[in-house]
């Protein structure tokens, strides 16, 4: 079975180093050959791109412009009344996908407004979601981020979806931080399930690791040593 591919993400890994352009460097030392990124436009873009083609690392992913953090925004995509917004965003999430040469961009659909009541808000924030799906339709696809979280059905998702997936991301959540702590979802199980179907694109490496990152990628250290093992 082919090695899965994993690539680092830059806005939860190595935030030891406060820039993105940095942290594409240490990722490149720590072995990855791939790297991905939430918001990468607080950066200058040439620094992004000088990092990127000095260690050769590709980049996979980035999402578009959240809206307002500080207010509570995650994403426009789904918010309605805020679909200019979410238009300007997607322009600028394009220049720098081109200019990376990013082949991904993950559309955020974004969350309930606040003092808005999730049932009575649902049916207008999906039409909102297909309307802006509709428009970038030519650059995005829907994803399929944080399914075990939404669904629990992981392995079925994943096997009856298998010919839509191009990207797979390793989230954080509550109870873990690297992917070997135990928990709900069994990693190398996963991996195994991807290996087995013949999976081509990244995996990412979406989590807050413990006592900094070089300190947390034993869990990744180990798989490629399993792998080379087993190829040889």
């Amino acid at each position: 079975m082919p090695p899965l591919q994993f690539c680092a993400n830059l806005t939860w890994l190595f935030t030891e180093l406060p820039e993105l352009s940095q942290r594409i460097y240490a990722a490149a030392a720590a072995g990855f050959r791939a790297v991905e990124a939430a918001w990468p436009y607080d950066e200058e873009l040439l620094e992004l791109q000088r990092a990127r083609d000095a260690t050769g690392v590709e980049m996979v992913l980035i999402n578009t412009p959240p809206g307002n953090l500080r207010a509570g925004d995650l994403g426009l995509g789904a918010v309605p009344g805020r679909e200019q917004e979410f238009r300007q965003g997607l322009e600028q999430a394009v220049q720098y996908a081109q200019a990376l040469q990013c082949k991904r961009i993950h559309l955020m659909a974004g969350r309930v407004p606040l003092g808005s009541n999730r049932a009575d808000v649902a049916q207008d924030m999906e039409r909102i979601f297909i309307q802006n799906l509709t428009y970038a339709a030519d650059l995005l696809s829907k994803d399929v981020f944080h399914w075990q979280i939404m669904d629990g059905n992981l392995t079925q998702n994943i096997l009856r979806y298998f010919p839509h997936i191009g990207h797979v991301q390793v989230a954080q959540v509550p109870e873990r931080n690297e992917p070997d702590t135990p928990g709900e979802l069994n990693f190398s199980y996963l991996w195994d399930v991807l290996e087995r179907h013949h999976y081509q694109g990244f995996v990412g490496c979406e989590y807050h690791p413990l006592g900094g990152t070089a300190a947390g990628l034993g869990w990744l250290k180990e798989y490629w040593t399993r792998k080379e093992a087993r190829e040889d």
